[in-house]
């Protein structure tokens, strides 16, 4: 019996493929905990972190939920706030990342998908880390093709995102999805069948 699941923390860039790619995950029955989910949750209305957000940026909630136009534009003017969101936010994410693996105490393998993964610390938190990457100009042109994106915008996310090359160096597995979709699905097949050998061989040897 698998005494706990193997946790694979699943992150990438903007315009990477990651939702996609976690989306292919779950087709191959693995748990997946999705993190920007649960932020639209805690930013919903009686999220958890509606009253701190409104606390630390007077006037960025509406109804009882966090009006995110107004968050982005308090943000803008005050670049500094960040590290003030994030120190809201990421505890309460983490929380629920916590309860999501002990919901499934039976699975082999449960995947987090966690944009800021490194650069929030969190891949000391899991076993493995698979990236999900492609070559700059394609991960350009659909970011671009997001509604409301602009070069700006796309700029100011990269420059809080940690370079591309470098997750890949620190990633035990690299999702290329430049390739199509297909060629993508087949690299998790892969990565889901050696997690669960590796994860067989464990028990095997306990």
């Amino acid at each position: 019996m698998v005494e706990r699941p193997l946790v694979v923390g699943l992150t990438g860039s903007i315009g990477m493929g990651k939702t996609a790619t976690a989306a292919m995950f779950a087709e191959f029955g693995i748990p997946v905990y999705d993190s920007d989910a649960a932020v639209h949750s805690l930013y919903g209305p009686c999220g958890e972190a509606v009253q701190p957000i409104e606390q630390a940026f007077p006037g960025t909630t509406r109804d009882g939920a966090v009006d995110r136009v107004a968050l982005m534009a308090a943000l803008a003017k005050d670049p500094d706030g960040f590290p003030r969101l994030e120190a809201i936010v990421h505890p309460l994410v983490t929380r629920k990342q916590r309860e999501f693996i002990a919901a499934h105490p039976y699975a082999e393998l449960i995947v987090l998908d966690i944009p800021l993964l490194f650069e929030t610390g969190g891949d000391s938190r899991v076993d493995v880390v698979v990236v999900v990457s492609a070559p700059a100009e394609i991960q350009r042109q659909r970011a671009l093709a997001r509604p409301g994106m602009t070069e700006e915008k796309l700029a100011q996310i990269l420059a809080r995102q940690m370079p591309d090359l470098e997750k890949c160096t620190l990633a035990d597995f690299v999702v290329d999805t430049s390739e199509g979709f297909d060629h993508a699905r087949a690299q998790v097949r892969k990565i889901v069948d050696e997690l669960k050998w590796r994860r067989l061989q464990e028990q095997t040897h306990a």
